[in-house]
């Protein structure tokens, strides 16, 4: 990948989660020397253990900088269908519609009808669920479903946790024009569309989200450095930081910290948890 690509729009996979700040990183790895001989005389180094934290706040709320945050599954408040029980991560939801077979995009919703959805709403788009095991969700594992009785056999679960999710900028005749692509890319026809409210997390649960993340430091004269963590789970629950900014302004910020995993680097076969790159300017000598 080349590290110098544009902040604001980053290359796929990859998706932009703005600023942050409070950024601390820390290397809680361990060495230890082995000892040989008589006395015993430290002769050599060796890696002891491989581990490491990632903190930070994110500046901004969306639904991935709350997931990311919370140290739980992460759901779709789905819009509820008349006169049900209310219920903390939302109550049995509106009858889905369905996506026309054919001709839907990333970025559009081709449907039969859009009565019910305007500009401004938004989506969930995803499968129905259907008593399958397993992690479930379109373009992100959003939720590990261990029974069909344990998810209530509910035809709407899927997309009560997927990430596949757009808000509307323009209903048509023939369908929703979306602000922002999917994150699945584009829809299969057998996928349904349901209005969403809000996003909620609980503390509790025992799913672990896993992400990869890249933070980028920016310098002043085009030089960048780049962390670049291919696994990260949050370590902690959900928390959130006020500052002030002008009384009685106040911003609240979404606290997030992570434990660093490890992969194996196809070049040479070691283990790492963190690779950090430095991109020199052109008035930067190598």
């Amino acid at each position: 990948m080349n590290g110098q690509f544009p902040l604001d729009s980053p290359p796929a996979p990859w998706i932009d989660l703005g600023w942050i700040e409070d950024f601390s990183r820390k290397s809680l790895s361990k060495t230890s020397g082995l000892v040989t001989g008589s006395p015993g005389v430290t002769q050599f180094q060796v890696k002891e253990t491989l581990d490491a934290t990632v903190s930070l706040r994110f500046k901004t709320w969306s639904k991935l900088t709350m997931a990311l945050s919370a140290g739980s599954q992460h759901m779709n408040l789905l819009a509820p269908a008349t006169g049900v029980a209310p219920n903390g991560s939302g109550s049995k939801a509106a009858t889905a519609v369905n996506l026309a077979a054919s001709g839907s995009t990333a970025n559009f919703l081709y449907m039969s009808s859009t009565t019910g959805f305007s500009a401004g709403m938004i989506v969930a788009v995803d499968a129905d669920y259907a008593g399958q095991t397993g992690f479930v969700g379109s373009g992100v594992s959003a939720a590990y479903v261990q029974s069909a009785t344990a998810v209530n056999s509910d035809p709407d679960y899927i997309r009560r946790v997927t990430f596949n999710v757009a808000r509307v900028s323009q209903a048509t005749s023939s369908g929703l024009q979306l602000a922002e692509p999917l994150i699945a890319g584009v829809p299969a026809g057998t996928m349904r569309v349901q209005q969403v409210l809000g996003f909620v997390d609980r503390e509790g649960g025992t799913f672990f989200q896993e992400w990869s993340g890249l933070f980028v430091m920016p310098g002043e004269q085009g030089e960048r450095i780049l962390f670049y963590y291919p696994r990260l789970q949050a370590t902690g629950g959900a928390a959130e930081a006020t500052t002030s900014l002008v009384a009685p302004l106040e911003r609240v910020a979404l606290s997030a910290s992570f434990r660093a995993l490890p992969v194996v680097d196809a070049n040479d076969g070691q283990q790492a948890v963190c690779f950090r790159s430095f991109f020199p300017s052109a008035m930067t000598l190598a």
